[in-house]
């Protein structure tokens, strides 16, 4: 690392301690060249991968956005706030262990959907309508029965 004070291209690390929630290391650093002392942070960068939507334009992930289609979905259902933020944490988190620069605006509404059907049936064929763009009545039979199915197997066990 380049010396703050003396701008040399080499300096050595005097000491290196791990903080108290093990997410990012202090180094004290010495340079050889003008013998000042400088401290450095080293912590973990994690960037959530690009949106390619489905007109093929790409757009930076927005959390916002994720958040705003779990409420329009789950307007007057009765779903806590903890629950859906822990829904959101589990996509963003899905969309990390991919290990991609660029994902499908699709695949995140098919996240999206699995979270919510396991929070609220309603919620689930609220936003299937709308990402599966419906056409008709039989288009919304089809996800109640889907949302049903289920169901009657627990009954009939």
């Amino acid at each position: 690392m380049k010396c703050p004070f003396c701008k040399h291209p080499d300096t050595q690390v005097v000491d290196s301690r791990v903080n108290e929630e093990g997410d990012s290391i202090r180094r004290r650093r010495r340079c050889p060249s003008c013998d000042k002392r400088f401290t450095t942070y080293e912590n973990v960068e994690l960037r959530m991968p690009q949106i390619i939507k489905s007109t093929g334009y790409r757009e930076e992930f927005e959390e916002e956005k994720l958040r705003v289609g779990f409420t329009r979905a789950l307007h007057k259902r009765p779903v806590s706030a903890d629950l859906v933020d822990d829904a959101i944490e589990r996509v963003k988190q899905k969309l990390l262990s991919l290990g991609q620069r660029e994902v499908e605006s699709r695949r995140i509404g098919e996240m999206v959907m699995r979270e919510l059907y396991k929070l609220d049936k309603v919620a689930y064929i609220r936003f299937a309508s709308v990402y599966r763009a419906f056409q008709d009545v039989e288009d919304f039979r089809d996800a109640v029965k889907e949302v049903q199915k289920p169901a009657a197997r627990r009954k009939s066990k």
